[in-house]
């Protein structure tokens, strides 16, 4: 009875409207099924092919311009395109403005995935770093570090293609706001030992 519904259904529509339905449909179940897949673990990448323009390094890094075209954004993009399309048809709307509300609403989508994979591959190109990177390179006092290790100062320091913030300490006086500082020894994942650079000229960077 109720494939005999849905078949009766189906005939009514018009030829546009099966047309947004069944793109609607088959791409929401796509963004579904990847959806669940990353939700449960199995890391499947489905950009794993956005182009050659792809770092291969030792970590994969999606490039700005290839998130935008990946194939999340796709779905996205037809994904809203088709339902968007669907809802502007089932209020009686024209099908000229149902095609162009429809890839307004699909390129919204696109370039909101987009956008969120691009400061999805920021974050983890900034993320990859190792804190004794740190030592003997300069940073510069972004919290005044007290002197005497009287307490936890922070500063700013290039590490992991990013600038990172990262807890300091200091032997000697205190440390304002803006001073260039090097590291000088390493004493937990993010807190390190720092002197200040009395002579710019001989930094290591």
């Amino acid at each position: 009875m109720s494939t005999e519904w849905m078949s009766q259904w189906w005939d009514t529509l018009s030829v546009a409207q099966q047309l947004f339905w069944g793109i609607a449909l088959f791409f929401s179940a796509l963004f579904i099924f990847q959806f669940v897949i990353n939700l449960i673990g199995f890391g499947l990448d489905l950009d794993s092919d956005a182009g050659p323009d792809l770092e291969t390094d030792h970590d994969v890094h999606i490039d700005p311009g290839f998130a935008w075209l990946s194939v999340r954004s796709v779905i996205a993009f037809f994904t809203f395109f088709g339902w968007a399309g669907v809802i502007v048809l089932s209020r009686g709307g024209p099908l000229l403005w149902a095609l162009l509300i429809a890839f307004l609403s699909g390129m919204l989508a696109m370039s909101l995935v987009g956008y969120l994979l691009y400061l999805f591959s920021q974050q983890t190109q900034i993320g990859n770093y190792h804190i004794d990177e740190a030592l003997y390179h300069t940073g510069e006092v972004y919290l005044t570090i007290p002197a005497r290790k009287s307490g936890v100062g922070k500063i700013l320091i290039q590490l992991g293609n990013g600038t990172r913030e990262v807890d300091a300490l200091t032997e000697g006086k205190m440390l304002p706001n803006g001073s260039i500082v090097r590291v000088t020894g390493i004493l937990g994942d993010t807190l390190v030992l720092v002197e200040a650079v009395r002579d710019s000229g001989d930094s290591t960077s």
